[in-house]
């Protein structure tokens, strides 16, 4: 047999070996398409949505309507960059929530349409356990450090502050979380009041790392048990600017980045107080983060600075795994398929999941 020819049908053998997982995210305004094989990455594509900068915020109706143009070409650029073909994929996994419900209804159909054209089976994945899971993506060009069982993970984003005990890939139980808004709120908020612009954790990031983290102090809450809240530090924020404002109306341009600096520093603070809290009640010594808000250079900085105190194993994820991606959902989604779920073609999208299930 020639040896190109060999190499094919070797090639070939291989793929049909492995469990190729196809992974597409919907959720919010970034469509995403992802390939993972036996737990490898072999391709991510997003496709974001500039058009929410000019409303200061994700619009809906507009997100779902990027997402219909967007679907087709993101998926099949993933598989191109695979370099698979459609009929390689052993199942696919799509987000079914929670998130827009017109952003998920896009992926969820365009998933159950190319199952019915493949004939592959379809695999449901909650967003969140995406997030908790992106720590186990695996890349051939990397070190592939992941987190050992049982882990405690900070999951903070837009939408969520919870501290979760990960027994398993698919055994989560919340050991605390927000009792009214979640972390990246904050950050968003902070950048709305001082019309920093939107996306507002990135903003106040970048602004806090020429601040002075020590110049102003804000309320923070106390809550019993592992429980976090987000609402008073906001309205702490938002008194002050408007105290000091009406002293110096040019008060907020003088001092933004210690303002920025001082507040994500208190953010950071209740993060981190429950978290150790939660590390010393468990005796759990391996901590990892997920979620958008776990790109912030500050939790980043903090968490590896209590892991070398206390003795922790850190996990963080690579910047590209902290957003909405499809990588993520294909790394839970291969989780799934290897437990022998499947979801049925009749499934519906949904905005609110109940926790991990």
């Amino acid at each position: 047999m020639p040896i190109f020819a060999a190499i094919a049908e070797a090639q070939n053998l291989f793929f049909d070996m492995a469990d190729i997982i196809l992974g597409i995210e919907s959720s919010c305004d970034d469509t995403s398409a992802a390939v993972i094989k036996d737990g490898y990455l072999l391709s991510n594509v997003l496709a974001s949505q500039e058009v929410h900068r000019s409303y200061g915020g994700v619009v809906p109706e507009l997100a779902s309507r990027a997402h219909q143009l967007n679907i087709v070409p993101v998926v099949s650029e993933a598989i191109s960059r695979a370099g698979i073909t459609p009929e390689d994929i052993t199942a696919i996994a799509f987000t079914r929530g929670p998130g827009l419900l017109g952003s998920l209804l896009v992926g969820t159909s365009f998933a159950k349409g190319f199952s019915i054209a493949i004939d592959r089976p379809l695999v449901e994945v909650n967003h969140l356990q995406g997030h908790i899971l992106a720590n186990f993506i695996k890349q051939y060009d990397k070190e592939n450090r992941v987190p050992e069982f049982p882990y405690l993970c900070l999951l903070v984003s837009g939408g969520n502050s919870q501290i979760v005990k990960v027994n398993s890939p698919l055994d989560f139980e919340i050991l605390g979380q927000t009792i009214d808004d979640a972390v990246g709120e904050a950050f968003d908020k902070c950048s709305k009041m001082m019309g920093l612009g939107y996306p507002g954790g990135p903003i106040v990031d970048r602004l806090a790392k020429l601040g002075d983290p020590e110049r102003f102090k804000f309320a923070k809450p106390h809550i019993p048990g592992l429980d976090y809240s987000f609402s008073g530090i906001k309205t702490s924020l938002l008194y002050f600017v408007r105290d000091e404002i009406a002293k110096d109306p040019d008060f907020m341009e003088k001092n933004k980045e210690d303002i920025c600096a001082s507040f994500q520093k208190a953010l950071i603070d209740i993060l981190m107080d429950k978290l150790i809290k939660a590390a010393k009640q468990t005796g759990i010594k391996h901590v990892a983060i997920g979620g958008g808000v776990s790109a912030n250079s500050g939790l980043r900085s903090r968490i590896e600075e209590e892991g070398r105190k206390r003795g922790w194993q850190t996990y963080l994820p690579e910047f590209k795994f902290t957003t909405d991606n499809a990588a993520m959902i294909a790394i839970a989604g291969y989780f799934h398929y290897q437990n022998g779920e499947r979801t049925s073609l009749d499934v519906a999208p949904v905005s609110r999941m109940a926790d991990f299930k």
